[in-house]
C-alpha cells in the first residue's frame, strides 16, 4: 500500500465537508468550487465534483438556481438548504472532535 493511496482516501473522506463549507460562505457554481478546492491544495476533477453535487442535492442538502452568464451558457449556482446547514453544523462538530482526538494521539 502506498502513502498516496491513503492520502487520497483521507481527502475523499472530507470532500463533502469541504464542498458544503465553501457553499455555506457564498452560493457557488461548480467552477468556483473547483477553484476554491484547488486554492486549498484539494485537487478535484469535474468528474468527481458533479456527481457529488447531484448526490447532495438529492439528499436535499443543496438547492440550486440558474443564472444567465455573459461569457457562456447559464450557470447553476448551488446554495445550502436549511437541512444542509444543520448537516454542515453537525459535520463541523464531528470534525472538531476528530481533530482533537487525532491531535491528542499524535502529540502524546
Amino acid at each position: 500500500m502506498s502513502v498516496e493511496n491513503t492520502q487520497a482516501q483521507m481527502r475523499k473522506g472530507i470532500l463533502e465537508f469541504c464542498i458544503l463549507s465553501i457553499i455555506e460562505k457564498k452560493e457557488s457554481y461548480p467552477s468556483e468550487i473547483l477553484e476554491k478546492l484547488k486554492d486549498a491544495k484539494m485537487i478535484v476533477v469535474e468528474g468527481t465534483l458533479y456527481p457529488l453535487l447531484t448526490r447532495l442535492k438529492n439528499m436535499e442538502l443543496l438547492s440550486y438556481r440558474w443564472e444567465e452568464s455573459t461569457s457562456g451558457p447559464p450557470r447553476k449556482y448551488f446554495q445550502l438548504t436549511p437541512a444542509g446547514k444543520v448537516f454542515l453544523d453537525e459535520l463541523k462538530i464531528t470534525w472538531n472532535e476528530l481533530n482533537n482526538a487525532i491531535n491528542t494521539i499524535i502529540n502524546n
